[in-house]
């Protein structure tokens, strides 16, 4: 199933959307404030490919925390698929992510 990764982690674009760019363009990206205090930038990487980050420094404290995982919850509920979040260099072993069947955001690695 594909999934929609955060943090340098690659995915599939969801419903086949397209992002298309030059090989020698810049990468485009996408801006979304899901509250005042906390940015996640959105690159499209190729036609297959959407990554986003966060700054960790936005997200202190538990009521932050909440929004990441309210932001990863709304993203997965729309798209009916996971979203994963890795560590920054750490591809391929997510952290947290939202679980389609339990409807949750789960920890994924051990504390």
């Amino acid at each position: 199933m594909p999934v929609l990764r955060g943090r340098d982690g690659a995915s599939r674009a969801p419903g086949g959307g397209r992002a298309v760019r030059p090989v020698d363009a810049e990468c485009p990206n996408l801006r979304v404030w899901p509250t005042a205090d906390v940015l996640a930038i959105f690159r499209f990487l190729d036609d297959e490919v959407i990554d986003f980050d966060v700054d960790l420094r936005e997200l202190q404290g538990q009521e932050r925390l909440d929004v990441l995982c309210g932001f990863l919850r709304e993203i997965g509920q729309r798209l009916g698929r996971p979203v994963l979040m890795d560590g920054e260099g750490a591809y391929g072993h997510p952290i947290l992510g939202f679980d389609v069947e339990t409807d949750r955001v789960v920890l994924l690695m051990e504390p």
